[in-house]
């Protein structure tokens, strides 16, 4: 075979291999668009169907007030009119009944004139005394029209004017939500959510963030974080399973939410964080990412260590003091190379961490700058990169470490940042706590 056979073979193979990398791409394409048509089909019957509900439910418990309304105005008239007419009516008896004695007392008087002499007599006197018993001068009294009710009914006409301004602003319809999960990073047993607004003209005054756990039907969405803040960490995520997040928003002066973002799924592949079990003086929760130090009564008080060295260099390490007992200046919380048996404190070599009284201690040597006193609810924050990956040099080895790590140590509103000499290579560390005296609660993550 000739050479310029194999050059078109190969050019030939080159072809082939583009041209189906090439239909991938396009497959692809074609399957993002799917996925588009079908988020739009999606979203607008759902969108239709939430507008007729809410619709109908409107239209049904307008019809029912307005059922009410008209039901308990008849039933005002009704009783007015009732009120009304019971004394008209005991009036019209007691006319009807004078008009009665009237006509037999006009008839009796009839009779005693067509009577004959020898009777006249006594058919006058027994008609002039039944005249006089009747009271011919008492007239019962007749209300005027102006003393009696007249009803009617009052309706404001402006109501269907506010009812059709109120109308023609209710709902909307928008084609994007006002915003949307920006990023999700994978942290120890947790995923930071961030999120950003993509419509400039919404002014969000509170956000809302949910996630779910993915791969098992009916999983229902629950809520993460509620607040100003455009990022949260949402702890207690299962490792190497998908979780799927969404946001949404709150505008200034409303009431309502927004529409919700698309869901972005989210995981991580990384351990959390725990404390190791059975140390001494230190009860932890079912997850063993919260220690309580609880029995001061021995003479000594031993570091509580994590499970594994599960800080990597460029995650950030927070303690949370969810309670707190009295301040020694021997407590410590850091970070250190190993887990040392029988230590007593990380203000060793080898760690760097911070007393609870805010002292910093590097290799076992108190800083200068000191940060403020932890109290309940402070956040102790660690945060590292790595200088120098290589060996200095062996006449370093007097200054304490072959290799440097940039630390940063944040607590309340303040920070200090200095260089951490180790002497081995690291890339994962452990971390640890220790308190002289009880009631210190610490969670990490």
């Amino acid at each position: 075979m000739s050479v310029e056979v194999d050059v078109l073979l190969q050019e030939a193979k080159e072809s082939i291999e583009a041209a189906q990398n090439y239909r991938s791409e396009l497959q692809q394409r074609l399957n993002g668009l799917n996925q588009a048509r079908k988020q739009v089909r999606g979203s607008s019957g759902q969108a239709r169907e939430a507008l007729r509900r809410h619709f109908t439910e409107l239209q049904v418990a307008a019809s029912r007030l307005l059922t009410e309304r008209l039901a308990a105005l008849l039933a005002e008239v009704d009783a007015i009119e009732a009120d009304s007419v019971k004394p008209l009516d005991d009036c019209q008896s007691l006319i009807e009944h004078g008009v009665g004695q009237a006509d037999d007392l006009l008839r009796d008087g009839e009779a005693a004139l067509r009577c004959g002499l020898g009777e006249k007599e006594d058919k006058l006197g027994s008609f002039t005394k039944k005249a006089m018993h009747i009271h011919l001068d008492s007239l019962p009294e007749v209300p005027a029209l102006v003393d009696v009710p007249s009803v009617s009914a009052q309706l404001d006409d402006s109501l269907l004017g506010l009812l059709r301004d109120r109308v023609s602003r209710l709902g909307s319809v928008s084609s994007h939500p006002p915003v949307q999960v920006e990023e999700l990073q994978e942290r120890p047993g947790s995923v930071l959510a961030r999120w950003c607004k993509v419509d400039e003209d919404f002014a969000a005054a509170d956000y809302r963030l949910q996630y779910r756990r993915t791969g098992s039907g009916g999983v229902q969405y629950e809520d993460a974080y509620i607040g100003r803040d455009c990022e949260f960490l949402v702890l207690h995520i299962d490792p190497h399973t998908d979780y799927q997040f969404r946001v949404c928003a709150r505008g200034e002066g409303r009431t309502e939410w927004s529409p919700w973002s698309i869901p972005q799924t989210g995981y991580t592949t990384l351990a959390p964080h725990e404390w190791c079990p059975g140390t001494d003086g230190y009860i932890l929760s079912s997850r063993r990412n919260i220690a309580l130090r609880s029995d001061t009564s021995q003479s000594r008080f031993p570091v509580l260590y994590s499970s594994a060295p599960t800080y990597f260099c460029g995650q950030t390490l927070t303690f949370k003091m969810s309670a707190a007992g009295q301040i020694d200046r021997r407590d410590s919380v850091g970070v250190c190379v190993d887990s040392r048996k029988g230590a007593e404190s990380l203000q060793r070599d080898q760690a760097v961490c911070i007393s609870t009284n805010g002292a910093v201690f590097v290799n076992g040597k108190e800083m200068t700058n000191q940060l403020p006193a932890i109290t309940v609810g402070s956040a102790v924050t660690f945060d590292m990169e790595v200088v120098n990956l290589f060996p200095v040099s062996n006449n370093n080895l007097s200054e304490g470490g072959h290799f440097k790590l940039r630390v940063t140590i944040g607590s309340g509103s303040r920070e200090v940042v200095f260089d951490w000499l180790v002497d081995q290579a690291v890339d994962c560390l452990f971390f640890g706590c220790a308190f002289v005296h009880s009631g210190w609660k610490v969670l990490v993550f």
